[in-house]
């Protein structure tokens, strides 16, 4: 693969990465690196559905948030330096394995891999399952190939996405790119339980939150008519990485109060989509990152 001076994301460092040399932000190489390869089932229902989606997860990230759970791939940048080939390979094993989806997690700074993977249909809907600090004119280049977006909706202040995120200008450019998404696939199209087609948005509830993840639903009930996008309220987050030091009001679980709190106005505001219940917040549901399948 041939070196490029990147602008695939938001930051657009220009900086080069080559077949092996890591450059930008991401700090990763123009050849993928990834770290696992699997059937996932704990994505959300009609994603995992009965036989898991075949996730496909890549090192690296352009937002890398200090709260982050895969943290040892997404700042550690663990994982294993492969060929567009081989993602390829894996993503017809994951097929083989009955597979409901392939599942590319965290591929914005891989978009061009991912392209290069999908000039030939895979034969299952593909999943862009990314963190929605997304370039516009990048989600052009997937048109077609992309079946179901799962953006992350992160933050409703720029804020918050410059301190936990360094993204001063993430609010703006997620919604943008969420737009974008939408456009492309219209409406959300469901088969037999399955998500086949459609846009899913991400918000996960940090603590002392609880306004900004009601904002944020606010933002997609106001943008989306009803039956256009599916919402996923995330309450799965743990004290995790550098937050013990650095970020102390973060340092604690979720309360009770604050997931019945933005719960309740999710099924006011009349969202379509998902909840998780307090227990979804253990450790035992973060991947192995292994390398297994790779």
């Amino acid at each position: 693969m041939n070196s490029f001076l990147c602008d695939l994301c938001p930051r657009r460092c220009h900086a080069l990465r080559g077949a092996e040399q890591a450059g930008g932000f991401c700090a990763m190489p123009a050849l993928p690196v990834a770290a696992r390869g699997a059937l996932h089932f704990w994505e959300e229902p009609p994603i995992s559905g009965t036989k898991g989606s075949g996730a496909v997860f890549f090192s690296g990230c352009n937002l890398q948030c200090v709260f982050c759970q895969n943290d040892v791939i997404s700042a550690g940048r663990f994982g294993k330096q492969i060929t567009v080939e081989r993602v390829r390979e894996i993503c017809e094993d994951l097929v083989a394995q009955g597979a409901h989806n392939i599942n590319f997690v965290t591929p914005t700074h891989y978009a061009h891999v991912v392209r290069s993977v999908l000039d030939k249909p895979l034969g299952v809907p593909v999943v862009y399952n990314c963190g929605g600090y997304e370039r516009i004119e990048t989600l052009r280049s997937l048109e077609g190939r992309v079946d179901i977006y799962l953006p992350d909706l992160k933050y409703a202040e720029n804020a918050d996405a410059l301190r936990y995120s360094n993204a001063p200008d993430y609010v703006e450019t997620a919604k943008a790119a969420i737009v974008e998404m939408v456009r492309q696939r219209g409406a959300y199209v469901m088969e037999d339980g399955l998500l086949k087609s459609g846009v899913v948005i991400r918000h996960l509830i940090l603590p002392g939150k609880a306004a900004a993840a009601k904002a944020v639903m606010d933002w997609v009930a106001e943008t989306f008519p009803p039956k256009t996008v599916l919402f996923s309220l995330m309450s799965q987050y743990l004290p995790w990485g550098r937050v013990a030091e650095e970020f102390p009001e973060l340092n604690r679980r979720l309360r009770k109060g604050e997931i019945r709190s933005a719960q309740t106005y999710m099924e006011n505001l009349g969202l379509e989509g998902f909840t998780q219940g307090v227990e979804a917040a253990q450790s035992e549901y973060i991947p192995s990152f292994d390398l297994t399948g790779i």
